[in-house]
């Protein structure tokens, strides 16, 4: 009974190891390759842009703030990227001064730039440089004896400065730079027979601003 009873076990023993030996081997899977986000900077974007100016001259200096818009294009190629920008804005960058009863102030209520840029992309970060058109609309005014005259005109002149700017999102950038300004003479008062001639109006400014990439400028890489 005890030889029938080991030969029962054996015989079921060898027929599970024919068995185990019958099922398929088990399939490798090669875990996936994490995505790389590569940026292709080309394309059109519009965004926002504010910050602050200060006049390049002695007291009184004027200065303030603005806020505006702005629109451009890019073109990359390889690292290299090229662009067209237009931004313009609502400024309160303003100076007085008092003298025996005459208060003399000049603000500047507008002022933009249309400029070319030229810059190195390292994946979602832009350095650049860039430079051309600047404009500001100006109102000069005089007040004396409780009456005051103003006058306004628009300089144009040049820019030149440079930035830095970082997707932070698939279609979303931040920038900031510093633009040089230098803005033609005018002559105010004119009509009046009392002719002021400011000279050359030069502005630092320091902007920063948002912008959104319609183009969607994210690429998938593996």
């Amino acid at each position: 009974m005890k030889k029938i009873l080991l030969a029962s076990a054996c015989l079921l023993a060898l027929t599970g190891a024919a068995s185990a030996a019958d099922l398929a081997a088990r399939h490798y899977t090669k875990a996936p390759v994490a995505m790389a986000s590569v940026y292709n900077w080309t394309g059109f974007y519009l965004g926002i842009v504010g910050g602050g100016a200060w006049e390049d001259s002695n007291s009184p200096r004027m200065q303030g703030g603005f806020v505006g818009g702005t629109a451009g294009y890019n073109w990359q190629t390889g690292n290299v990227v090229f662009g067209l920008e237009a931004d313009g804005s609502w400024a309160d960058v303003s100076a007085s001064a008092s003298a025996l009863g005459i208060t003399v102030s000049s603000k500047t209520d507008a002022l933009g730039t249309v400029r070319g840029r030229i810059g190195y992309a390292v994946n979602n970060v832009l350095f650049y440089g860039t430079g051309g058109y600047a404009w500001i609309d100006n109102k000069l005014s005089v007040s004396a004896l409780g009456a005051t005259v103003s006058d306004s005109k628009f300089h144009s002149g040049w820019t030149v400065g440079a930035g830095v700017e970082a997707f932070i999102a698939p279609q979303w950038s931040v920038k900031g730079e510093y633009l040089y300004r230098s803005l033609g003479s005018e002559t105010y008062f004119g009509g009046l027979g009392v002719p002021v001639t400011t000279g050359t109006l030069n502005f630092h400014t320091v902007q920063f601003g948002v912008n959104y990439h319609f183009s969607g400028p994210v690429v998938a890489k593996y």
